[in-house]
């Protein structure tokens, strides 16, 4: 590039160099008492060639030794700069000030004695300017903590804000060259390079920078150019703590203010998003979709984003380590800095620019003139077969999520692949293939804190005789590879052995990897045709997609919306689409395999065979209501009778846990002909008229206290930890809820049933303090009612040591509801009550349920009670249960934001406080964190009227493994951050 003429300003390649001013903090609280009248402390703030401080009161003789308010930042301007450089800057903050008020701006202004903040001061270094600008509360996003895509999106908000402000501003001082113009990255890389001390980096750096130059100048005339901040990183974002999550809304350090792209102003903010924890380039795409929603992009902004964020990275790696040397190590600030933006430049080349930009262009739904327009002018790629096969005969092979061949855990096997093609083969097919775009299960493997390769970018094939693959047309080069992807191929494809088989197009990189993450699917795709096209080969439907699986996800949410109740919430805002499971794992249509950690419905995991066969058989033969005589109905009841203790002897079955608890209360009311029930406080039971008149937990209904029926009366949650009675003082919930029921009962209306979880499951499964069930079943029982036990959640082994959560409180209730676990996920629940209680239920007239104790809910309910038995599904609660929690308990040692971990078996609860002595919930970083564990492969989901405390409820076939997986990543969450 041409070097500019004619600069009025700082022109870095005229300086060379530009060492940081390193006036001593005693000279400068000198300059600012003298200027402003102001007595402060000075607290160092980075900067790679300026000097900042923070300026803090300074507390009066004798007083505190906190540290005083904050008053403002000091600036010692880089002498280099000149006066209408400076002026600049300010008119640029007070023009974005007024252009989004909403923003929170660092700006210079009057000082409160009148004087002008911006002044020269003879100093020991010579003239400097010296500038007091406005303190921001809040800190910035300085260090390496994880961003949020939240967060990410709020700095392309900003971004965005300050290039609208900025659009139409001139001004003298922004006649100037910058390093950090990334119109004279070229230049600066050129420079500096020589700087760094690693020869085979300092390569990388120069040969990516020359091949994102070559990018950028293609389209360069084609870019906007205007004023812009140039600056706006992690460290120069502001930000305000809302419910314990910081979120973007201001900007400081002008100090960069130039003339420069346009597109610049994102390229740099996206740039800093990349070092931090668990960033990578897909990382930014909130941000680039949020500027774009308020300054659009064209399609050649589009096209020069990701080479400039190249360019920027190779610029902060070159200059960090010049500025290194120059300061001669005295600069803390850049010395830091190196590590970082190393970081910054690996991410920022670990993605093609040709995929990102693509990858971008679709996310923001840009098309891009670059080339494909002039397709006309190619003959198509036709893909010659010698022998030809008969292609109708062909063997297309689906080892998909949804195909019936990855069942039980196949995908998992070494060599799945490779056993179906061969058969195909063996059965009399010519050829077998995987197809194009399609995701692959078998690519995929559990406990992964990334994604996979799981997106295929080509096609694999196996022929039955060898065969000789060519190509006719130059639209697209045709790649054949053998299966260890390295060894490229004459063409010739040896009998009965995987080749991989790619048509890659004009401008895409030199290497098209096979198999692709599922975030970068659609730029790599987009770079590629299908094989299986040119040779004639028929895809399915789902290969004919763009692999653009988070928006199919989006999508599949939308039409959700448009059908199914809003009240019928799902997890998550963006929530992963999920079509399979196995064992404690869930799997999302991209391959994703997470981690469930909250399904307490399974008990046996998701996609247990047995199940699956017990139930297929039994539907092949019969399904009908209970009403009809069939062995399955009686023998479910006996077993499930059998494991209650004396007297409860009698089955109802029903549908749903709602169902259950509904029917429990009913029979109660019945029993004794009394309306009154009393319930606790906190609890959930369910969505049927009775049992959700008696669930008080307001985080399922916000306005369950106001709605309760006059027949349901609440005591005092029994909870130890957060209630009004904690450690030892929670003796007394016992005693206080007898007290109400006997006051009921003097007052005329007894109650006909007191019902409680067993262990305080929706609270976050906090045990009950020893003797509660006991004194509160003696008091209601004395009154002449019923003790329900809601066995929903902590029943069926779930703690471990006993079957029942009753057990543990060493008391036997009169009637239990039951479900959850009952079926696997199959509609299936139950109450157990004694043959009386049963008895006087006939009062109200018959009872069944139509698919409750079917033939099928029935074999499902068996089936599940045999794997129990045979699996040990019990002693593994108790086993994995206590490994886990002395896990998460060591965890609580080291992040104090873990107030406990509460629980027994795999029934647990990690409660998240922001003080441990005050017990303030951590509510909105509980969701925050359920969001990061998503993104690290977890499913994990908040429970509690605070909705402040992890619900660990995984199905009981958990391993140490899983255990290990979810401490580990909740550790690198709570590390990391949210």
């Amino acid at each position: 590039m041409t070097q500019p003429v004619n600069i009025r300003g700082f022109d870095f390649f005229s300086a060379g160099e530009l060492p940081a001013p390193a006036l001593p903090a005693d000279e400068v609280v000198a300059i600012v008492r003298r200027h402003w009248g102001l007595d402060v402390e000075l607290e160092g703030l980075g900067s790679q060639q300026d000097q900042n401080f923070l300026a803090r009161s300074r507390p009066a003789a004798g007083g505190s030794d906190d540290p005083g308010a904050p008053i403002g930042v000091v600036k010692v301007t880089n002498p280099a700069f000149t006066a209408d450089e400076l002026d600049a800057q300010d008119h640029a903050a007070s023009r974005i000030a007024d252009a989004a008020p909403h923003l929170r701006i660092a700006t210079t202004s009057v000082a409160d004695n009148g004087s002008p903040r911006s002044i020269v001061a003879d100093t020991s270094a010579g003239p400097l300017a010296v500038r007091l600008l406005e303190y921001l509360p809040g800190g910035t996003l300085n260090g390496p903590a994880y961003l949020s895509p939240t967060v990410v999106a709020r700095m392309g908000e900003v971004a965005a804000h300050a290039s609208l402000a900025l659009a139409d501003f001139d001004h003298p001082g922004l006649d100037r060259v910058l390093q950090w113009d990334l119109r004279v990255a070229d230049r600066v890389v050129d420079l500096l390079a020589h700087y760094h001390p690693d020869r085979a980096k300092r390569e990388r750096v120069t040969e990516a920078a020359t091949r994102a130059w070559a990018d950028v100048q293609a389209v360069a005339s084609e870019l906007p150019m205007q004023a812009v901040h140039l600056d706006l990183t992690d460290d120069n974002v502001v930000c305000t703590t809302e419910r314990g999550i910081r979120l973007p809304d201001g900007m400081i350090d002008f100090g960069d203010v130039t003339r420069s792209w346009a597109v610049a102003e994102l390229a740099i903010t996206i740039s800093s998003v990349l070092h931090h924890a668990g960033a990578e380039p897909v990382s930014v795409l909130p941000a680039v979709r949020a500027f774009h929603a308020l300054r659009p992009l064209s399609a050649s902004e589009v096209r020069a984003l990701w080479p400039l964020v190249v360019l920027r990275g190779a610029v902060l790696v070159v200059s960090g380590e010049q500025q290194v040397q120059i300061d001669g190590g005295a600069n803390a600030y850049a010395a830091e800095g190196v590590e970082r933006e190393w970081r910054i430049f690996e991410q920022a080349t670990s993605v093609p620019s040709i995929v990102m930009t693509r990858l971008i262009a679709e996310a923001l739904g840009v098309e891009l003139d670059d080339g494909r327009a002039d397709a006309s002018h190619h003959r198509p790629t036709r893909i010659g077969l010698d022998p030809a096969p008969d292609l109708a005969r062909a063997a297309r092979l689906d080892v998909s999520i949804t195909a019936d061949e990855v069942d039980a855990g196949a995908w998992l096997e070494p060599g799945l692949e490779e056993r179906l093609a061969l058969a195909a083969l063996d059965a009399g097919a010519p050829m077998a293939w995987l197809e194009r775009t399609t995701p692959r299960l078998t690519a995929s493997r559990t406990h992964s804190a990334e994604s996979r390769e799981t997106v295929p970018t080509g096609i694999d094939v196996w022929f039955a005789v060898a065969t000789h693959v060519s190509s006719d047309g130059d639209d697209a080069r045709l790649v054949v590879e053998a299966a260890d992807g390295m060894t490229i191929l004459d063409g010739t494809v040896p009998a009965r052995t995987r080749a991989r088989i790619r048509l890659e197009a004009a401008g895409a990189p030199t290497h098209v990897p096979h198999l692709v993450r599922p975030e970068v699917a659609p730029g790599w795709l987009s770079l590629t045709t299908d094989p299986a096209a040119a040779i004639g080969l028929a895809p399915s439907a789902a290969a004919a997609g763009s692999g653009d699986l988070a928006h199919d996800a989006a999508d599949l949410v939308a039409r959700r919306d448009r059908t199914f109740a809003e009240v019928q919430e799902h997890y998550y805002d963006a929530p992963p689409r999920i079509e399979r499971g196995w064992r404690e794992h869930l799997v999302g249509t991209d391959g994703r395999v997470y981690l469930d950690m909250v399904n307490n419905v399974t008990p046996l995991g998701h996609g247990h065979p047995g199940l699956a066969a017990a139930v297929a058989k039994q539907l092949r033969t019969l399904n009908t209501n209970s009403r009809f005589n069939y062995g399955a109905v009686v023998e479910f009841s006996e077993r499930l009778a059998a494991m209650a203790p004396d007297p409860l002897d009698t089955v109802f079955l029903v549908n749903s846990g709602s169902e259950a608890t509904d029917l429990a209360i009913r029979v109660t009311l019945a029993a004794t002909g009394r309306r009154d029930v009393v319930s606790v406080l906190e609890a959930y039971h369910g969505w049927t008229y009775a049992s959700d008149a008696v669930s008080t937990s307001t985080a399922d209904n916000p306005n369950a206290l106001a709605s309760r029926p006059d027949w349901v009366h609440a005591v005092e949650a029994p909870n130890p930890f957060r209630g009004r009675y904690r450690g030892d003082e929670a003796a007394r919930y016992a005693p206080e809820a007898a007290e109400r029921i006997r006051e009921l009962a003097a007052s005329g209306r007894p109650p006909a049933a007191f019902i409680a979880e067993t262990f305080y499951g929706n609270a976050g499964g906090i045990p009950l303090p020893d003797g509660y069930l006991a004194e509160v079943y003696a008091a209601v029982r004395e009154a002449g009612g019923l003790a329900i036990a809601d066995e929903v959640q902590a029943g069926y082994g779930r703690l471990g040591q006993w079957f029942w959560g009753f057990q543990q409180q060493g008391v036997v209730p009169d009637v239990i509801a039951v479900a959850k676990a009952a079926g696997n996920g199959y509609p299936l629940g139950a109450v157990i009550t004694t043959r009386e209680i049963a008895a006087r239920f006939r009062t109200q007239g018959y009872f069944f349920s139509s698919t409750g104790g079917s033939p099928a809910s029935s074999i499902a309910g068996l089936t599940v009670l045999d794997a129990f038995r045979d699996d040990g599904l019990q002693r593994n609660a108790a086993d994995t249960g206590a490994y886990l929690k002395s896990r998460l308990e060591a965890l609580a040692e080291r992040h104090p934001l873990i107030g406990a971990v509460h629980g027994l078996g795999l029934y647990l609860g990690v409660e998240f406080v922001r003080d441990r002595a005050t017990l303030e919930p951590a509510t909105a970083e509980t969701a925050a964190i359920c969001d990061r564990l998503l993104e690290l492969g977890v499913i994990m989901q908040p429970t509690g009227d605070h909705q402040n405390v992890l619900k660990v409820k995984p199905p009981l076939v958990a391993t140490r493994e899983s255990a290990d997986f979810f401490v580990a990543m909740l550790d690198r969450v709570l590390t990391e951050g949210w």
